[in-house]
């Protein structure tokens, strides 16, 4: 089944209020709130956010002692039976909530459309704030898929004009909707990456499938290994660690034209939430 084209990204926000003390309420803890003041008990209350007895009445607790006054009080049962109900303190908290809240969402509604016409600022925000133990991370568009029985394999264009091609397997090019034209971010450990100076890389025959090519930015000696930054054509720059008898055996220094190879196997694929 073809992955649905996804809608383009907005900005979302959520409303809480706390302190130094802690979080006294959010969204579904006001939702509680009212509830409470709707039904009179706890067990409907809870119901209708989707909480458990005992997790409606954990959040009470906690609402009770950070507020500065309790939001919630518990009738003691008799012949009509027990209740539970706001007090004038919680109710004041909702309407106050409510209100925040709306103008809170005319706020982001107003970046929004702000934002509407950005050229993509949303979807470059998104990939800014993405984590990853991956030092090389290489954005670029897909070009090409070759569908295999179990793996495919995707050629990826990125700034500069240089390919990347990986190798996923058909279930993940299917889940992250990769075909050509989709904008998708190539990972790479820098361990995965090899080095060659320019002269040996153009005399040996490689497996690797990837062979970028570029110049020795700089070089982070360690007690063991040195990093070593390769500027590629386009502004883009790669990570890769070698140890320090290879960048001695190599000769590298700024300036050292490189070769950068890595497999096709190394490449893990992703895109935009």
């Amino acid at each position: 089944m073809a992955r649905k084209k996804p809608a383009p990204l907005q900005l979302q926000a959520h409303l809480s209020l706390g302190s130094q003390a802690g979080t006294l309420a959010g969204e579904q803890r006001i939702a509680l709130l009212e509830a409470i003041a709707a039904t009179g008990t706890i067990t409907q209350a809870a119901k209708i956010v989707g909480l458990s007895y005992k997790g409606a009445w954990d959040a009470v607790e906690a609402m009770n002692n950070l507020a500065d006054s309790a939001l919630v009080e518990r009738a003691a049962g008799g012949r009509g039976g027990g209740g539970t109900s706001l007090t004038e303190r919680g109710a004041a908290l909702v309407r106050s909530y409510r209100a925040v809240a709306e103008e809170h969402l005319h706020f982001v509604d107003a970046l929004n459309r702000r934002l509407k016409d950005g050229g993509g600022d949303l979807q470059l925000l998104g990939r800014l704030t993405m984590k990853t133990s991956a030092r090389n991370q290489l954005w670029g568009r897909v070009i090409r898929v070759v569908a295999g029985s179990v793996n495919d394999e995707v050629e990826l264009e990125i700034r500069g004009g240089d390919r990347i091609v990986a190798v996923i397997t058909h279930e993940s090019v299917e889940q992250l909707g990769l075909k050509p034209g989709a904008d998708a971010v190539a990972l790479i450990k820098a361990s995965w990456v090899i080095l060659g100076v320019d002269d040996e890389a153009a005399a040996l025959k490689l497996s690797a499938r990837n062979q970028l090519r570029g110049t020795v930015g700089a070089l982070t000696p360690g007690a063991v290994n040195t990093e070593v930054r390769i500027d590629l054509r386009g502004g883009n720059t790669l990570a890769a660690v070698v140890t320090n008898t290879s960048a001695q055996s190599l000769a590298l220094q700024p300036g050292t034209a490189v070769t950068a190879l890595f497999k096709a196997s190394s490449v893990i694929l992703g895109v935009a939430g």
